[in-house]
């Protein structure tokens, strides 16, 4: 299925996924001259001792030896996946070693949990590596392009290049791509936003492509387990300490071990029982409290973002647009305005109440199907 190449050379981020084995097939017979690429991250109880290079032949490392993310999206075995996919396009395959790199996702999500707020290192992977250092590695190797996987689109129809909603809504990932910087978002290629994802795993299957049928990874690749706190309890002495657990109105309900062991919206394993269903409502880290309520006390009008970043042009400081706002990966976006402010900050005001609007999480902001840009909650507020 090799086309002659004649727009360029693109590197693409392989995850041994279907996503990303379907994006690297479609640009290799558009005509773009592919190199394959797997981000070696590691993670906890990753044995130090483990062979970490590989070449374009062959995987150096014996899967026995490795501890991490088998069921994730950067294991070893994810890494043979994409080293065999790109056997069967016949392009080269590179492994990247961002292990340091990776060490600083780690320690935000960990330093979020600590400081009471709810982290979303998949967004941060994508801001500092996917389409932070694998950019600065395609220019080292001639790259004119990056692309993956994702289930979103770039349209180059008017000129500069807007970050686009996946055809697919019930899988569109622009959420998690709002951090990329314009000059990159330029270079960037998405070659399977305009797919549905049956119809990504149907033509993995017909161009014979070993992992038509691999299942999606569901969780975070360096918390295999889903044990978050208890992450977090390794990696702070000291994490693990009784707090109070507080009605809306301040009196004290019951305990806990940790805030961190807590998110925004929680009703699961909350801890008491007030014959009706609580949800976490509130969490502050200085006095380690943990506030629970019924399901209306997660209602809030709108929230305080830092960190914003423009993919399309900035409001006008002080002045308010309308927009569509997004304050989680998988809602859908929701009626608002925004109104910038300095520092790289900006207030949101939703047309009506919204659920569990949790400082730490991204807010992304939207025109139709256009990503207008988003940034990091500060504060939820009523």
């Amino acid at each position: 299925m090799r086309a002659a190449a004649h727009k360029g050379k693109v590197l693409v981020a392989m995850s041994g996924g279907v996503d990303s084995s379907v994006a690297a097939a479609l640009l290799l017979r558009e005509g773009y001259e592919v190199v394959g690429c797997f981000m070696r991250l590691g993670s906890p109880g990753e044995e130090l001792d483990a062979p970490v290079e590989f070449d374009d032949r062959q995987i150096a490392c014996d899967p026995e030896k490795i501890r991490i993310g088998h069921r994730g999206c950067c294991s070893i075995n994810d890494a043979a996946d994409a080293r065999l996919v790109c056997a069967e396009l016949g392009v080269p395959f590179y492994v990247v070693n961002f292990k340091k790199d990776f060490n600083r996702i780690i320690a935000y999500f960990v330093d979020e949990y600590g400081a009471g707020r709810t982290p979303n290192p998949c967004v941060r992977c994508n801001d500092w590596l996917k389409f932070g250092r694998l950019h600065d590695y395609a220019e080292q190797i001639g790259a004119s392009w990056v692309a993956t996987g994702h289930y979103a689109r770039v349209d180059r129809g008017g000129g500069a290049a807007r970050l686009m909603r996946g055809v697919d809504h019930a899988k569109d990932q622009s959420y998690a791509l709002f951090g990329m910087r314009r000059d990159r978002l330029e270079r960037t290629l998405l070659p399977i936003g305009t797919m549905r994802k049956p119809d990504v795993r149907a033509l993995a299957r017909q161009l014979g492509l070993p992992i038509f049928d691999k299942p999606d990874s569901q969780e975070i690749c360096f918390v295999p387990d889903n044990d978050y706190a208890g992450l977090v309890e390794r990696r702070v002495p000291g994490a693990v300490r009784r707090g109070d657990i507080l009605d809306t109105s301040g009196n004290k309900v019951g305990e806990h071990e940790g805030q961190h062991r807590f998110t925004i919206g929680q009703r699961r394993r909350v801890g008491v029982a007030l014959g009706h269903p609580v949800f976490v409502v509130d969490k502050d880290a200085a006095s380690n409290t943990v506030t629970v309520g019924p399901r209306k006390a997660l209602l809030r009008g709108g929230l305080v973002a830092s960190e914003m970043n423009w993919l399309a042009e900035e409001p006008r400081s002080g002045e308010w647009a309308r927009c569509g706002a997004k304050v989680r990966y998988n809602a859908q976006p929701v009626a608002a305005r925004v109104r910038a402010a300095e520092g790289a900050r900006a207030e949101v005001r939703f047309d009506e109440p919204q659920e569990a609007v949790a400082p730490g999480q991204a807010v992304v902001l939207y025109d139709g199907e256009t990503v207008l840009g988003g940034g990091w909650i500060d504060r939820a507020e009523l």
